[in-house]
């Protein structure tokens, strides 16, 4: 298998040793090969990578095809010193261009900051030579004045192409292969940031042993207790009554944006989401969700997000919830559609065909044909329309839901409430 075949993977990702620790070039990672709607970073300091690499741009089809040229392995050899990412981007000219990015370094003062908040935590030391980068050392460090993730309004990107779009292609192409060099080492953001990982690593483990030698206590005087007085039965009063279940969920707390986090929009859905489940669980002891599977509840809060036009906010919940599941962001939409328009029960009507029993189904056709509707095909429980665009699908909750296709294609989409007439089913299909 040649390199250019092969699915990129951490192991790719090795860097040649620069001459001194600020310098480090990785070698060129082999394409990938990946669904378009999934995720391009893996970590979550990479995914904010990648969203502040969006967030800088205002063209849609140039980040698509930088993410193209980063798929398909147009990125050579990619050199990280303090401040500066360079790159060739191979583009549609036989010539390859010269790609950088610019990050600001932090000061002398927000490195003492960072690393005082790294070495005051030996959960942060640990997780930071173990390759990884915790929200809570993110935070604290924001919450300081040093960010170590970048805005939007942080990076500086230029290209010797002739495009003066704001990144260029062949930048963004570079910044989707610098989140998968993230992903694998986050010591390459802190070398962006202007310290390299060998001086790191020292200055973090003196800091951290003269943190613990200040914090170790003094042993303190045990006092001792009469052994009778220890071992005297005690008698606890009993619990107060349960308080009232509230007659509906609370208000979840406020999320507001902060770097690196989650989104605050989706962080509330979820919130708001599980508050309801909870007080339905205290108010009935059952939580009415339970039976669902991931991919019924990865529809179910895909399908409560608003219906007036896709958010980037929503986009990104679809493509996540799509990737989580195995399934495209078009599966989920379709899935969407059903569960809208009948809950659990339209779902299973769009994914599980069935041979319902003699009765409602068989009056279906005379009863479309007594209403003067052209005589339609029967499969298991569909009913299709012999101009192969409408379509009924029999419910096993009793009801009639309407299908709708182009013509030629068997691409069916919901349409319509569905309804216990077969009749009004195709009626309100036609009147939609």
């Amino acid at each position: 298998m040649s390199p250019r075949s092969q699915p990129p993977s951490p192991s790719y990702v090795r860097a040649r040793p620069g001459p001194d620790d600020l310098r480090r070039t990785f070698e060129a990672v082999p394409p990938r090969t990946s669904h378009g709607d999934e995720p391009f970073a893996d970590t979550w300091w990479g995914r904010s990578w990648v969203a502040a690499l969006e967030s800088l741009s205002m063209d849609e089809g140039r980040l698509a095809r930088g993410r193209t040229y980063a798929d398909s392995g147009h990125v050579a050899a990619i050199t990280v010193t303090p401040g500066r990412v360079v790159a060739y981007v191979q583009g549609s000219r036989a010539r390859p261009y010269r790609a950088e990015l610019r990050l600001r370094p932090l000061t002398d003062t927000g490195w003492d900051t960072f690393l005082d908040a790294v070495a005051a935590r030996p959960d942060h030391l640990a997780a930071l030579l173990a390759k990884e980068m915790p929200h809570t050392l993110v935070d604290t460090a924001a919450e300081t004045g040093t960010g170590l993730l970048p805005a939007a309004n942080d990076l500086d990107p230029s290209c010797s192409c002739p495009d003066h779009g704001w990144p260029c292609k062949h930048v963004a192409a570079l910044c989707y292969q610098m989140a998968r060099l993230l992903d694998t080492d986050p010591f390459v953001l802190l070398l962006l940031r202007g310290r390299g990982e060998r001086e790191l690593v020292e200055e973090l483990g003196r800091r951290s042993a003269a943190h613990g030698a200040r914090e170790r206590p003094t042993a303190p005087t045990t006092p001792s207790v009469p052994a009778r007085e220890a071992l005297a039965d005690r008698f606890l009063p009993p619990l107060p009554a349960p308080l009232p279940v509230p007659s509906q969920p609370g208000q979840p707390p406020s999320y507001p944006p902060l770097p690196g986090a989650r989104d605050p929009l989706s962080l509330d859905h979820l919130a708001t989401d599980a508050a309801a489940r909870a007080h339905a669980l205290l108010a009935t002891g059952q939580d009415p969700l339970s039976g669902l599977t991931p991919w019924q509840d990865a529809v179910r809060l895909a399908a409560a997000r608003p219906t007036a036009g896709l958010t980037a906010t929503t986009r990104a919940l679809y493509r996540e919830l799509a990737f989580a599941t195995g399934r495209t962001t078009t599966d989920l939409a379709r899935a969407v559609a059903a569960w809208r328009q009948g809950g659990a029960e339209g779902l299973d009507v769009l994914e599980t065909p069935w041979d319902p029993p003699a009765g409602p189904f068989d009056r279906a056709r005379p009863a479309l044909a007594a209403a003067d509707f052209p005589r339609f095909q029967p499969w298991r429980n569909h009913l299709t329309h012999p101009g192969g665009t409408l379509q009924l699908r029999f419910g096993r909750d009793g009801r009639w839901y309407g299908y709708e296709s182009d013509r030629g294609k068997d691409d069916w989409w919901p349409r319509a409430m569905p309804d216990v007439d077969p009749v009004g089913a195709l009626t309100a299909l036609l009147g939609r």
